[in-house]
């Protein structure tokens, strides 16, 4: 008998929509138990999944600008790299990434973000 050991676990991933459903430069949120995950589309059609939270104040990431590869928070203007969710300039804090894909023009986000906690 050929089993798999239970730390084996097999990527989940769950379809949030169509690529052309996020408009460039935008967001759109995907609600889980943990706190809302915001999914931003860059001008050179890159995805990215962070927490909707600014690591400052907790303002909502989703509806800041989008530019190059970083959002800026409508709160108080701390900008968020998409890369990596580490705070540019002289601001320091981090907002957690999860891992988002692309296939056949669906955007794909890792199942495991659906059940993280938002601490």
């Amino acid at each position: 008998m050929n089993a798999q050991p239970a730390t084996a676990l097999r990527a989940e991933w769950i379809d949030i929509g169509q690529l052309d459903d996020i408009p460039r430069q935008g967001a759109r949120t995907v609600k889980t138990p943990g706190g809302d995950i915001a999914i931003f589309r860059t001008m050179d059609d890159q995805i990215f999944a962070l927490w909707d939270r600014c690591p400052h104040k907790g303002g909502p990431l989703s509806q800041g600008i989008v530019h190059g590869h970083a959002i800026t928070c409508p709160l108080h203007n701390w900008v968020i790299s998409l890369e990596n969710g580490e705070a540019q300039g002289h601001d320091s804090g981090c907002v957690h990434r999860f891992r988002v894909k692309i296939e056949a023009g669906r955007v794909l986000l890792d199942g495991a973000a659906c059940s993280a906690n938002a601490a």
